[in-house]
């Protein structure tokens, strides 16, 4: 006797196509760049209709949009399981310095977040989406310490958008193939001379 398998609602059918177009994408992207790859290259290797596509994206862009949305909110998560207030603010930014570039090292990230986003989204609104999600982090962490007397008097937003930048110019190094201690030893030296003990 055949059982017949439940049948999957109309929600979870939408969620699974979003979920293969964004997994084709990053793949093709990250072997050839969002410049080389096509929308048809993308629904083959979903295994959707082009139909599909349009039904959940604008655009190619709008694809990139998601999939740079997907990839910087993974790194939030990150970043906030491997730090805690209850560190001092100096071990709490090395942590997440660390889980940073660690979930930059993930393959292709670094290319999709540090490279192509910005060459197809445009600095502005890749600083909107990570205000949204890592640059949150980050500011969270600026503040915390700034309420716990661990930073002089410094304005917080440009002191987050310099140690972001910071970090991930460290982080593409080290997706390329540079010393990663050698990166965290620097953000230990510029994170010391930053925030107070």
């Amino acid at each position: 006797m055949q059982v017949e398998k439940p049948r999957r609602s109309q929600a979870e059918r939408r969620a699974e196509t979003r979920s293969a177009l964004l997994r084709a994408a990053r793949k093709l992207i990250v072997e050839k760049g969002y410049a080389e790859t096509g929308t048809p290259d993308i629904v083959k290797a979903a295994k959707v209709t082009r139909g599909a596509l349009y039904h959940h994206f604008d655009d190619k862009a709008d694809l990139m949009r998601a999939l740079v949305r997907q990839e910087a909110a993974a790194i939030a998560t990150e970043i906030n399981a491997d730090t805690s207030t209850d560190q001092t603010p100096l071990d709490a930014f090395m942590a997440g310095a660390r889980a940073y570039f660690t979930a930059m090292s993930a393959p292709g990230r670094a290319r999709i977040l540090l490279l192509e986003g910005p060459a197809v989204l445009g600095v502005e609104e890749m600083a909107v989406i990570d205000r949204e999600t890592g640059g949150a982090t980050l500011l969270e962490g600026l503040r915390h310490a700034a309420a716990h007397g661990a930073l002089e008097d410094i304005p917080l937003e440009p002191l987050a958008d310099l140690l972001s930048s910071s970090f991930d110019r460290a982080a593409l190094a080290i997706a390329n193939g540079e010393d990663r201690d050698a990166y965290e030893r620097a953000t230990l030296s510029l994170l010391s001379g930053i925030l107070k003990s």
